[in-house]
Protein backbone atom coordinates (compact mmCIF):
# COMPACT_ATOMS: atom_id res chain seq x y z
CA UNK A 1 0.00 0.00 0.00
CA UNK A 2 1.93 2.68 -0.93
CA UNK A 3 1.56 6.60 -0.38
CA UNK A 4 -0.65 7.02 -4.17
CA UNK A 5 -3.19 4.48 -2.86
CA UNK A 6 -3.99 7.20 -0.13
CA UNK A 7 -5.39 10.72 -0.37
CA UNK A 8 -3.47 13.63 1.29
CA UNK A 9 -4.92 17.11 0.82
CA UNK A 10 -2.51 19.77 -1.03
CA UNK A 11 -4.68 21.78 1.35
CA UNK A 12 -4.32 20.26 4.42
CA UNK A 13 -2.26 21.55 7.61
CA UNK A 14 0.31 19.70 9.20
CA UNK A 15 0.41 21.55 12.80
CA UNK A 16 -0.41 20.00 15.74
CA UNK A 17 -3.21 19.80 17.07
CA UNK A 18 -4.68 20.13 13.95
CA UNK A 19 -6.09 16.83 12.22
CA UNK A 20 -4.20 15.93 8.61
CA UNK A 21 -6.79 16.00 5.96
CA UNK A 22 -5.58 12.48 4.60
CA UNK A 23 -3.82 8.64 5.30
CA UNK A 24 -5.38 7.12 7.97
CA UNK A 25 -6.28 9.17 11.02
CA UNK A 26 -6.99 7.31 14.32
CA UNK A 27 -10.46 8.27 15.50
CA UNK A 28 -10.29 7.27 19.23
CA UNK A 29 -11.89 7.26 22.10
CA UNK A 30 -14.80 8.53 20.40
CA UNK A 31 -16.18 8.93 16.46
CA UNK A 32 -17.31 12.02 15.37
CA UNK A 33 -19.23 14.25 17.67
CA UNK A 34 -21.69 12.29 19.35
CA UNK A 35 -19.94 12.65 23.33
CA UNK A 36 -18.64 15.11 25.16
CA UNK A 37 -14.75 14.81 23.48
CA UNK A 38 -13.48 16.83 20.39
CA UNK A 39 -14.52 16.07 16.59
CA UNK A 40 -12.75 12.29 16.16
CA UNK A 41 -11.65 12.08 19.73
CA UNK A 42 -7.82 12.82 20.54
CA UNK A 43 -5.81 10.18 19.50
CA UNK A 44 -5.26 11.29 15.95
CA UNK A 45 -3.81 14.80 17.06
CA UNK A 46 -1.66 12.82 19.66
CA UNK A 47 2.38 12.43 19.33
CA UNK A 48 2.79 9.10 19.96
CA UNK A 49 6.06 6.94 21.34
CA UNK A 50 8.18 4.52 19.13
CA UNK A 51 7.18 1.45 21.28
CA UNK A 52 10.91 -0.73 21.56
CA UNK A 53 9.43 -3.60 23.65
CA UNK A 54 6.28 -4.37 22.66
CA UNK A 55 3.87 -7.62 23.16
CA UNK A 56 4.32 -10.21 20.70
CA UNK A 57 1.48 -10.68 17.85
CA UNK A 58 0.69 -13.37 15.90
CA UNK A 59 3.98 -14.72 13.05
CA UNK A 60 2.31 -13.78 10.36
CA UNK A 61 1.69 -10.02 11.52
CA UNK A 62 5.51 -9.88 11.59
CA UNK A 63 7.43 -11.91 9.45
CA UNK A 64 8.36 -10.53 5.83
CA UNK A 65 6.90 -7.10 6.79
CA UNK A 66 8.61 -3.49 7.09
CA UNK A 67 6.78 -2.31 10.38
CA UNK A 68 7.17 0.11 13.13
CA UNK A 69 5.04 -0.15 16.66
CA UNK A 70 3.80 3.04 18.22
CA UNK A 71 2.05 3.99 21.59
CA UNK A 72 0.04 5.88 23.14
CA UNK A 73 -0.64 6.91 26.56
CA UNK A 74 -3.03 9.48 27.96
CA UNK A 75 -1.72 12.76 29.20
CA UNK A 76 -2.93 14.43 32.77
CA UNK A 77 -4.46 16.76 29.87
CA UNK A 78 -6.84 13.97 28.38
CA UNK A 79 -7.45 12.54 31.82
CA UNK A 80 -9.02 15.40 32.59
CA UNK A 81 -11.53 15.36 29.73
CA UNK A 82 -11.47 11.08 29.32
CA UNK A 83 -10.81 10.26 32.94
CA UNK A 84 -9.40 6.92 32.17
CA UNK A 85 -6.08 5.11 31.86
CA UNK A 86 -5.02 3.11 28.69
CA UNK A 87 -2.12 1.34 26.30
CA UNK A 88 -2.87 1.85 23.10
CA UNK A 89 -0.43 0.23 20.99
CA UNK A 90 -0.48 0.41 17.41
CA UNK A 91 1.32 -1.47 14.58
CA UNK A 92 2.01 -0.11 11.41
CA UNK A 93 3.58 -2.93 8.72
CA UNK A 94 3.65 -2.71 4.92
CA UNK A 95 4.22 -5.89 3.12
CA UNK A 96 5.93 -6.74 0.43
CA UNK A 97 3.08 -7.39 -1.81
CA UNK A 98 2.27 -3.31 -0.86
CA UNK A 99 -0.61 -4.54 1.50
CA UNK A 100 -0.72 -1.76 4.31
CA UNK A 101 -1.90 -3.21 7.70
CA UNK A 102 -2.75 -1.15 10.72
CA UNK A 103 -3.47 -3.49 14.12
CA UNK A 104 -4.69 -1.53 17.06
CA UNK A 105 -4.31 -3.16 21.16
CA UNK A 106 -6.01 -0.88 23.56
CA UNK A 107 -5.98 -2.00 26.91
CA UNK A 108 -7.72 -1.16 29.86
CA UNK A 109 -4.87 0.02 32.82
CA UNK A 110 -7.91 1.92 35.05
CA UNK A 111 -9.49 0.11 37.51
CA UNK A 112 -12.58 0.44 36.57
CA UNK A 113 -14.78 -0.13 33.16
CA UNK A 114 -14.79 2.41 30.08
CA UNK A 115 -15.84 2.13 26.63
CA UNK A 116 -15.38 3.84 23.17
CA UNK A 117 -15.64 3.92 19.62
CA UNK A 118 -13.41 3.99 17.06
CA UNK A 119 -11.95 4.36 13.29
CA UNK A 120 -9.49 3.62 11.05
CA UNK A 121 -10.22 6.87 9.00
CA UNK A 122 -8.98 5.47 5.67
CA UNK A 123 -8.99 8.04 2.69
CA UNK A 124 -8.45 6.44 -0.32
CA UNK A 125 -7.22 8.34 -3.62
CA UNK A 126 -9.46 7.38 -6.36
CA UNK A 127 -9.66 9.24 -10.51
CA UNK A 128 -13.01 10.24 -10.01
CA UNK A 129 -15.68 9.52 -7.44
CA UNK A 130 -18.23 9.16 -10.09
CA UNK A 131 -16.81 6.52 -11.50
CA UNK A 132 -15.91 4.36 -7.56
CA UNK A 133 -18.42 2.14 -6.63
CA UNK A 134 -18.36 0.04 -3.00
CA UNK A 135 -19.30 -3.79 -3.32
CA UNK A 136 -20.69 -5.71 0.02
CA UNK A 137 -22.67 -3.58 1.59
CA UNK A 138 -25.92 -4.62 -0.03
CA UNK A 139 -28.66 -5.25 2.41
CA UNK A 140 -26.99 -3.75 5.50
CA UNK A 141 -28.38 -1.19 7.64
CA UNK A 142 -26.86 1.80 7.73
CA UNK A 143 -27.40 5.15 10.03
CA UNK A 144 -27.24 8.30 7.82
CA UNK A 145 -25.06 11.03 9.08
CA UNK A 146 -27.15 13.56 7.18
CA UNK A 147 -30.72 13.00 8.48
CA UNK A 148 -29.50 12.88 12.32
CA UNK A 149 -28.09 9.13 12.01
CA UNK A 150 -31.57 8.03 11.02
CA UNK A 151 -31.77 4.24 10.49
CA UNK A 152 -31.94 2.86 6.35
CA UNK A 153 -31.31 -0.17 4.62
CA UNK A 154 -29.24 -0.22 1.69
CA UNK A 155 -31.23 -0.92 -1.25
CA UNK A 156 -29.01 -1.08 -4.04
CA UNK A 157 -26.17 -4.11 -5.04
CA UNK A 158 -23.22 -1.40 -4.99
CA UNK A 159 -23.00 1.94 -3.61
CA UNK A 160 -22.18 4.68 -5.96
CA UNK A 161 -21.83 8.52 -5.41
CA UNK A 162 -24.10 11.08 -7.00
CA UNK A 163 -23.84 13.60 -4.24
CA UNK A 164 -22.79 13.89 -0.47
CA UNK A 165 -22.57 10.57 1.50
CA UNK A 166 -21.97 10.32 5.17
CA UNK A 167 -22.86 6.92 6.82
CA UNK A 168 -22.33 3.80 8.96
CA UNK A 169 -23.08 0.85 7.71
CA UNK A 170 -23.33 -1.87 10.51
CA UNK A 171 -22.77 -5.33 11.05
CA UNK A 172 -20.74 -5.46 8.02
CA UNK A 173 -18.81 -8.42 6.18
CA UNK A 174 -15.14 -8.48 6.79
CA UNK A 175 -14.40 -7.96 3.29
CA UNK A 176 -15.15 -4.57 1.06
CA UNK A 177 -14.25 -4.15 -2.33
CA UNK A 178 -13.93 0.09 -3.49
CA UNK A 179 -14.19 -0.71 -7.47
CA UNK A 180 -11.88 2.31 -9.57
CA UNK A 181 -13.43 1.67 -13.11
CA UNK A 182 -11.10 4.29 -14.31
CA UNK A 183 -7.67 2.97 -12.99
CA UNK A 184 -9.11 -0.41 -13.61
CA UNK A 185 -7.87 -1.28 -9.63
CA UNK A 186 -9.62 -2.49 -6.93
CA UNK A 187 -8.95 -1.73 -2.95
CA UNK A 188 -9.75 -4.38 -0.85
CA UNK A 189 -10.63 -3.62 2.39
CA UNK A 190 -10.12 -7.29 5.29
CA UNK A 191 -11.10 -5.91 8.97
CA UNK A 192 -10.97 -8.12 12.20
CA UNK A 193 -12.99 -6.47 15.26
CA UNK A 194 -14.75 -3.58 13.75
CA UNK A 195 -17.98 -4.55 12.62
CA UNK A 196 -19.09 -1.34 11.69
CA UNK A 197 -17.93 0.64 7.92
CA UNK A 198 -17.97 4.41 7.60
CA UNK A 199 -18.51 5.82 4.09
CA UNK A 200 -17.89 9.27 3.36
CA UNK A 201 -17.49 11.93 0.52
CA UNK A 202 -17.81 15.85 1.15
CA UNK A 203 -18.96 16.59 -2.40
CA UNK A 204 -19.11 20.03 -3.54
CA UNK A 205 -20.82 21.86 -1.25
CA UNK A 206 -19.18 20.65 1.55
CA UNK A 207 -15.48 20.75 0.13
CA UNK A 208 -15.86 24.27 -0.45
CA UNK A 209 -16.75 25.34 3.31
CA UNK A 210 -13.37 23.03 4.77
CA UNK A 211 -10.60 25.12 4.98
CA UNK A 212 -7.73 22.48 4.86
CA UNK A 213 -9.72 20.91 1.71
CA UNK A 214 -9.33 21.67 -1.99
CA UNK A 215 -13.04 22.77 -3.94
CA UNK A 216 -12.67 19.95 -6.01
CA UNK A 217 -10.91 17.37 -4.36
CA UNK A 218 -13.98 15.30 -3.31
CA UNK A 219 -13.62 13.68 -6.77
CA UNK A 220 -10.62 12.31 -5.78
CA UNK A 221 -11.13 10.52 -2.70
CA UNK A 222 -13.59 8.28 -0.73
CA UNK A 223 -13.13 7.43 3.10
CA UNK A 224 -14.15 4.13 3.75
CA UNK A 225 -13.26 3.22 7.70
CA UNK A 226 -13.12 -0.28 9.70
CA UNK A 227 -14.79 1.32 13.07
CA UNK A 228 -16.93 0.53 16.26
CA UNK A 229 -19.52 2.82 16.64
CA UNK A 230 -23.16 1.78 17.47
CA UNK A 231 -22.03 -0.76 20.09
CA UNK A 232 -18.63 0.54 22.15
CA UNK A 233 -16.18 -1.59 23.16
CA UNK A 234 -16.18 -2.34 26.82
CA UNK A 235 -12.93 -3.14 28.76
CA UNK A 236 -12.99 -4.20 32.39
CA UNK A 237 -9.85 -3.50 34.00
CA UNK A 238 -6.52 -5.48 32.35
CA UNK A 239 -8.74 -6.10 29.40
CA UNK A 240 -7.60 -5.34 25.98
CA UNK A 241 -9.26 -5.01 22.80
CA UNK A 242 -7.61 -5.63 19.43
CA UNK A 243 -8.73 -4.32 15.71
CA UNK A 244 -6.73 -5.59 12.35
CA UNK A 245 -7.46 -3.57 8.97
CA UNK A 246 -5.51 -4.47 5.79
CA UNK A 247 -5.79 -2.78 2.42
CA UNK A 248 -4.61 -4.20 -0.63
CA UNK A 249 -5.10 -2.81 -4.25
CA UNK A 250 -5.82 -5.59 -6.96
CA UNK A 251 -6.61 -5.21 -10.63
CA UNK A 252 -10.61 -4.12 -11.34
CA UNK A 253 -11.25 -8.14 -12.70
CA UNK A 254 -11.65 -8.79 -9.36
CA UNK A 255 -14.92 -8.47 -7.59
CA UNK A 256 -16.99 -8.76 -4.06
CA UNK A 257 -17.92 -12.50 -5.11
CA UNK A 258 -14.62 -13.18 -4.54
CA UNK A 259 -13.89 -11.69 -1.36
CA UNK A 260 -14.24 -14.55 0.48
CA UNK A 261 -12.00 -16.76 -1.68
CA UNK A 262 -9.02 -15.07 -1.92
CA UNK A 263 -5.94 -14.76 0.30
CA UNK A 264 -5.36 -11.29 -0.66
Amino acid sequence: MTREKNFYSPAAIFKPPKAMRGGVPICFPQFGNAGSLEQHGFARNKLWAVDDDPPPLPPNDSVGKSLVDLLLKPSEEDLKFWPHSFEYRLRVSLAASGNLILISRVRNINGKPFSFSFAYHTYLSVSDISEVRIEGLETLDYLDNLHQRERFTEQGDALTFETEVDRIYLNSPNAIAVLDHERKRTYVIRKEGLPDIVVWNPWEKKSKSMVDFGDEEYKQMVCVDGAVIEKPITLKPGEEWTGRLEISAVPSSFCSENLENTGL
